[in-house]
């Protein structure tokens, strides 16, 4: 029989943990209205003797403990829901209608109090330590928000990490990679005006419907004949809407598409493109286009050295078996890429089930559930982390 990887300590509080997570996951909350998450987080490392602080990003939680001299080391989880509408039939389901924990931050939640509670009652480590519970990650930039309140200038760290759990990878298994993991991710409108009109007579109208059904076609050029075939982009054109009646020209139409990169240069030259080719477009058809650029999440982007180490503690403590082989970069997007500009770090996955079974389903999915096989390992990952860091 091969000896329990998780720690004696943390599998002795894992039922607890376990409860806390359903707890977390009955009551979900939406961006910036983690209000009840925040106060049981706040609650229980202030238990545990954490110096607490609270409203960075609004709703967000740092808890501090320090023990000897040495480096500072910060571990961030998110703590916000998605608006979905849960159909898992699980005992601890969603309470609220139309809210759910659809992408596993509230497992993320519970695995960092799990560490943080076994590492306030062992002080393995020389340093400090800041825990940090993150608000409004999907969208909203709630690690932006915290930056800007000055999250590192009153808690600076030498090292952050953040870890997801990731459907479609085994169980338990830590998937690492140095420099661009995540894509950036913009979002862009683009509103063209032409001339209303009826449409049994289109030659006295300018038609925006034909310019951006052109237009749609033609921003595929933009990732097949500008990018460099060996960088990733994407280019999506999530929505049109345009008009109400078949027999009327509108005066106006609009695209809004989601756009992504894994390089910074790239994330520009997208823009530069997409913009060009939106107002050259609408022209070519005697119509005009306004185009609004949102630039979101920038790429994220680990930093080699530390995430070679944060590798090694994997490995050391699993062996090869425990990692997942030719990790590649993912075209999703965290706003973690915010706080790794700020602070060199890492930011990792873990296994939550490659099955069709429990984990398999992939997250925003109203049959998605964390996996809480997945919550002692992943606890136990921190705290030897942190005890290596801090060493």
């Amino acid at each position: 029989m091969q000896p329990d990887p998780v720690l004696p300590g943390i599998r002795a509080i894992e039922a607890a943990m376990v409860d806390l997570r359903h707890r977390i996951h009955a009551n979900p909350e939406l961006g910036f209205e983690e209000f009840a998450t925040s106060d049981l987080v706040a609650k229980c490392l202030q238990g545990w003797g954490y110096a607490v602080h609270r409203g960075l990003g609004g709703t967000g939680v740092v808890g501090t403990l320090r023990h000897g001299e040495g480096r500072a080391i910060g571990l961030r989880a998110d703590m916000d829901a998605l608006p979905i509408q849960e159909t898992t039939g699980l005992p601890y389901a969603s309470k609220l209608d139309g809210k759910m924990h659809a992408c596993g931050h509230d497992g993320h939640t519970a695995t960092l109090l799990a560490a943080a509670r076994y590492l306030a009652e062992n002080k393995s480590f020389q340093g400090t330590l800041h825990v940090i519970f993150q608000p409004a990650e999907e969208g909203m930039g709630g690690a932006r928000e915290m930056i800007r309140d000055g999250l590192f200038r009153l808690f600076p760290c030498d090292a952050v990490f953040a870890l997801h759990n990731m459907p479609g990878h085994p169980t338990g298994k830590f998937g690492f990679l140095g420099g661009p993991f995540m894509a950036s991710s913009d979002t862009v409108t683009i509103r063209v005006s032409g001339r209303g009109g009826h449409g049994a007579v289109p030659h006295r109208a300018v038609d925006p419907v034909v310019a951006c059904a052109s237009m749609v076609m033609a921003l595929q050029s933009v990732v097949a004949r500008n990018v460099n075939p060996l960088d990733m982009a994407i280019v999506t054109v999530g929505a049109i809407e345009a008009g109400k009646a078949p027999n009327v020209i509108p005066e106006s139409a609009e695209l809004r598409l989601s756009v992504r990169a894994l390089k910074a240069d790239v994330r520009d030259l997208l823009q530069a493109r997409i913009t060009a080719l939106a107002h050259a477009q609408a022209e070519s058809f005697g119509a005009t286009a306004e185009v609004r650029y949102d630039r979101r999440y920038p790429v994220l982007v680990n930093d080699p050295a530390i995430t070679a180490f944060a590798r090694e503690v994997a490995r050391d403590w699993l062996g090869a078996d425990g990692l997942i082989e030719d990790m590649a970069p993912l075209t999703g997007s965290e706003d973690f890429s915010f706080m790794l500009e700020a602070c060199p770090g890492c930011y990792l996955i873990v296994g939550n089930g490659d099955g069709e079974g429990e984990g398999g389903c992939m997250v925003h999915n109203p049959g998605y559930d964390f996996n809480d096989d997945c919550l002692p390992l992943a606890a136990t990952y921190w705290v030897k982390l942190v005890e290596r860091y801090l060493g």
